[in-house]
This record gives C-alpha cells, structure tokens and sequence, in this order.
C-alpha cells in the first residue's frame, strides 16, 4: 500500500448538520458586516452666490460716500487717505479714459494728442501753431513734433503766414478734412463708458475745468 504524504491527503468534510449551520451563518454575517460599514457622505458643496451688478454698484457707491464724509469732516488734511486725494481721482480718471479711448483711436491711427489737435482744426481750419498751443495748453516744444508727424501723415500743412513769416499757419490736407467722418459716434462712446448723464457730464466738465484755470491761475503767481 502506497503511503500518501501530507499535502496529498484529501480534505475532511465536516458533518452535514455543521455545514449547513456554517452555510446558514455566512449570508447573515455578511448582511452585518455590510450594515455596520458607515455610508459615505454625501457632499454638500454650496456655490457661492454670484455678486450680481447692482451690489457691486451698490458697494462702489458706498465706498464713494465713506470717501466723501471723510474729506468733509477732516480738520487736518495731512491724515487724509491715498483715496480722498483730489489729484490721484483726477489722475487715475485720466488713464482710465486714456484706455477707453485707446482701441477708438486705433481705428484712425491717431494718439489722443495728435487727436485733440485734428479736433481743434476740425473746428476752425487755417489757424497758427501759437493758438493751436494755446487751445492745447502745451508749450512750443511739445507741439512742434505733433504737428511734424501730422504732416509726415499727410493729414496737415504747415507754412509761413504770409502777413508775419515769423508764424507759422496750419491748415488740413484733403485727406485730413476726410478723417473727421471716421470720428463720428465716438463722442457717444466716450460717454456712455463714463456712465453719466449728458447734464452729469456737464456739470463735472464744468467743474474740473473750474479746478483747471484755479490752478493755472495758482501756479502763475509762484
């Protein structure tokens, strides 16, 4: 009779009246285990509400009140805040509608000088660089190089005023007279970005220009 080693031994089969007692125990400790396993969590992620137009609006304008209080009630203006600085809302003001005009300009070639002074020669044609200056408050200096690039650009001439050739007389080209039709609508642009009324508008132009001659009338007396 051939010996069987151990691993050849064949499996002892428990008696019948176990394994079903076994067989019946295995479904119920499986319901326990499934049961006792704590459920995940369901996630309750709550989206920000977006900021909708009118509080942003509503902020600014409160922000703007604070600002103005704050001057108003001020008795040393040496403590006032980077924000209550008459000169940093005018300078800021400044870029901000520098950029809104910017892709305006690009769309005729110009800069926002050489604009301002195509603008003045749309108004009156034929006049001297001294009162264009004068009308641009800019000195000599500054506007002789403007008018040079105009002229390279074929939009003006300029020549000596035949009653005194010490002046010099500008006056637009054909092509010149012709790129003011492309400006058309721009001043619309310009203020519905302010967000003014045409009165509002007014009235703030009337203002900072008040600012403007008090303070040229300030500096020519140093």
């Amino acid at each position: 009779m051939q010996q069987q080693t151990l691993f050849e031994l064949e499996p002892i089969e428990p008696p019948a009246e176990d394994k079903a007692a076994v067989q019946k125990a295995e479904p119920e400790q499986a319901q326990k285990r499934k049961a006792s396993v704590p459920a995940p969590k369901a996630e309750t992620k709550k989206a920000a509400a977006p900021k909708s137009k009118t509080a942003s609006t509503a902020q600014a304008a409160s922000a703007q009140t604070a600002v103005a209080e704050a001057a108003a009630t001020a008795t040393d203006l040496s403590d006032i805040t980077l924000e209550q600085f008459l000169c940093f809302s005018l300078y800021t003001a400044n870029h901000a509608m520098n950029r809104v005009y910017k892709p305006l300009l690009q769309d005729i070639g110009l800069t926002y000088p050489q604009y301002l002074a195509m603008t003045v020669l749309w108004q009156k044609d034929k006049i001297l660089v001294g009162d264009l200056g004068e009308r641009l408050h800019l000195e000599s200096n500054t506007i002789t190089p403007l008018l040079k690039r105009l002229e390279t650009m074929e939009l003006l001439t300029r020549t000596r005023d035949k009653k005194d050739e010490r002046q010099v007389r500008i006056a637009l080209t054909r092509n010149g007279k012709a790129l003011k039709a492309k400006t058309a609508g721009m001043a619309e642009c310009i203020l519905k970005a302010t967000g003014l009324s045409a009165n509002e508008a007014a009235s703030l132009q009337g203002l900072i220009m008040k600012v403007r001659d008090s303070m040229l009338e300030a500096t020519a007396e140093i």
